[in-house]
C-alpha cells in the first residue's frame, strides 16, 4: 500500500458512534464523509457535531475557526456510494448485528477502490467473519472506539485471520492521527474491554436483581471503591440496554454460561426502558 497518505474517512452510520468517530477525525483534519440512511439521523448529527465543536473551543481543546473548519471538511450524505468511493479508511457503525455489518461491508467491497481498507466499529463480533465475506479480507479490520468518542482515547484495534501487517500499521497510524491510544488485539470473540464490562455490568444487574444493594449504591462502591470512573448501571443506561443485550447474547452464545445475560436486563429491554436514549434504565433520565 506504500506510504501511509490517508486524506479521506468515510463513516458508516450517523448514531452516537458513528457521530463521535465523524468528530475525531474531522479535528484531526481528515476529510469526512459521514452516511446514513435516515436523513434525520444525519441532521441530529451535525446538530451534535456543531454543539461540541463549539464546546471545544469554549474549553480551549481546539483554537478558535477550527470548529468550523472542522464541520466544513465533513460531508453529510443519504448515499453509501457517495460516501465511500474515494475513501482510504471506511470505519462502519451501524447496529451490533452480523447480517447488517455484512451486508454493508459486501456494499463497500464493491463501492471502495482495491486499496481501501474496511474497518468495523464491533464492540464483539469477527471481524474475520465480516471480512470473509469481501474480495479484500486482508484489508477488513475492527477499530472499536468508546463512548463518547471525543472523550476517551482508547482504541481497540483487532486483526482478523487474514488481517495483514500493513493494514495494522495504517489503522493504528489513523488512530494516532486522531490523538489515541491503540492496544492491539488478536481476535477473540468479545475482544479485552467487552468481555470485562460485560461481566461486570451483568454481575451489577443480577446484585441489583438479587437485592444486595440499589443501583446507586452499586455504582458508587465500584467508582469510590474500585476507582471506576462511571459505575456499570450507569454505563450500560449510556451505552443502551438494548445494545448490552446484542452483545451479551453473542458473548453467551461464543462464551458460554457466564455470560448468560441477566433477566432483569432481558426485562428492561423488552418494557422499552433502553436507558439514556429513552428516558429510563435503571436511572430515569429527562428526554433530550
Amino acid at each position: 500500500m506504500g506510504k501511509f497518505t490517508m486524506k479521506k474517512i468515510a463513516v458508516i452510520g450517523g448514531g452516537i458512534m458513528g457521530r463521535g468517530i465523524a468528530y475525531a477525525a474531522t479535528v484531526a483534519g481528515f476529510q469526512v464523509h459521514l452516511h446514513d440512511l435516515y436523513p434525520e439521523a444525519l441532521e441530529k448529527a451535525k446538530t451534535y457535531l456543531e454543539t461540541e465543536l463549539r464546546k471545544s473551543v469554549h474549553h480551549g481543546f481546539i483554537r478558535p475557526g477550527e470548529d468550523e473548519a472542522s464541520l466544513n471538511r465533513i460531508t453529510f450524505t443519504t448515499n453509501m456510494e457517495e460516501a465511500a468511493v474515494e475513501a482510504d479508511l471506511v470505519i462502519e457503525a451501524v447496529l451490533e448485528k452480523m447480517e447488517i455489518k455484512v451486508d454493508v461491508f459486501k456494499k463497500l467491497d464493491k463501492i471502495c477502490p482495491s486499496q481501501t481498507i474496511l474497518a468495523t466499529n464491533t464492540s464483539t463480533m469477527s471481524p474475520t467473519e465480516i471480512g470473509a465475506q469481501t474480495s479484500r479480507p486482508e484489508r477488513c479490520i475492527a477499530m472499536h472506539f468508546f463512548n463518547p468518542v471525543h472523550k476517551m482515547k482508547l482504541i481497540e484495534i483487532v486483526r482478523g485471520l487474514d488481517t495483514s501487517d500493513e493494514t495494522f500499521r495504517i489503522a493504528k497510524k489513523a488512530a494516532e492521527a486522531m490523538n489515541k491510544e491503540v492496544v492491539e488485539v488478536n481476535e477473540f470473540p468479545g475482544f479485552v474491554t467487552s468481555r470485562m464490562n460485560c461481566l461486570i455490568g451483568n454481575e451489577a444487574m443480577n446484585m441489583l436483581m438479587e437485592g444486595v444493594a440499589s443501583a446507586e449504591d452499586i455504582d458508587k462502591a465500584m467508582k469510590l471503591g474500585l476507582n471506576h470512573p462511571m459505575g456499570p448501571l450507569e454505563l450500560a443506561d449510556l451505552v443502551g440496554l438494548d445494545t448490552r443485550l446484542r452483545n451479551m447474547e453473542y458473548l453467551y452464545q461464543t462464551l458460554g454460561e457466564k455470560y448468560r445475560p441477566c433477566p432483569l436486563l432481558i426485562k428492561y429491554v423488552k418494557a422499552g426502558r433502553l436507558g439514556r436514549k429513552s428516558g429510563a434504565g435503571f436511572y430515569k433520565y429527562d428526554k433530550e
